[in-house]
């Protein structure tokens, strides 16, 4: 195991101790094993405390404490916002200022600071209502959407990646000259034409594994620091 972030010294150095499920009897397998997954959660748990939405708070946090992206004044758009995790540390990270904008087709409840919308983010017109809600370029464009898994590796990953490019397109629109782009991908990370785009549009590109993310999920993070405005000409 590689060297865990800050965070993850705090939260697991909190929560050592085991709870058991006492009514296992009662469930089936699968629901026992996601509940005692729940329970044993030391990411839950603190997100529970802080007042988080969900665990995927602490990816963001994490992924900030590496790439130090976040701060006050910035301009964000969080695609596949719900349920307002991210959205939630964009704010605070924010400081009272800035902007932040989330969009997903779910309803998410309202976070004082955000702008949200609730709409398919593939739907033409979806980016055209963010373009409107922004106040000019965004500084960073976010995205923890993932498509509905099927069960088959191979497929759940070309459906993420589709995700992926539409996020894609809509940042290159969108972002400020040394913008940021951060999206979801499956295990095999961005590849092939779309990784040879991003590195032409970007200064820095790279992938990286929040300890956030349990262990046994395929998922990973894009990062791409540093957008070149001229090079998307």
């Amino acid at each position: 195991m590689g060297k865990l972030t800050k965070s993850a010294r705090e939260i697991t150095g909190r929560h050592s101790l085991s709870v058991r499920v006492k009514t296992a009897k009662f469930r089936k397998k699968s629901s026992n094993q996601w509940l005692a997954r729940q329970l044993n959660d030391p990411y839950v748990a603190e997100s529970k405390r802080l007042g988080y939405r969900s665990r995927a708070a602490f990816k963001l946090i994490q992924l900030d404490e590496k790439y130090k992206f976040l701060g006050k004044g910035k301009t964000i758009v969080d695609l596949g916002c719900a349920p307002g995790g991210w959205t939630q540390i964009a704010v605070e990270r924010n400081k009272g200022s800035g902007q932040v904008v989330g969009i997903d087709i779910l309803e998410t409840e309202p976070i004082k600071g955000a702008t949200l919308i609730c709409q398919d983010f593939t739907e033409p017109e979806a980016a055209d209502k963010l373009k409107e809600l922004l106040q000019g370029e965004a500084d960073i464009v976010m995205s923890d959407m993932a498509a509905n898994t099927t069960g088959h590796q191979q497929t759940d990953h070309l459906r993420t990646i589709a995700l992926v490019e539409t996020a894609y397109e809509f940042a290159k629109e969108v972002l400020a000259e040394g913008g940021i782009f951060i999206a979801k991908v499956f295990q095999g990370g961005a590849e092939g034409e779309l990784l040879a785009d991003v590195k032409k549009n970007f200064k820095k590109v790279g992938h990286f594994k929040p300890d956030a993310s349990r262990p046994s999920s395929p998922e990973t993070y894009l990062v791409a620091v540093g957008y070149k405005k001229s090079a998307k000409q």
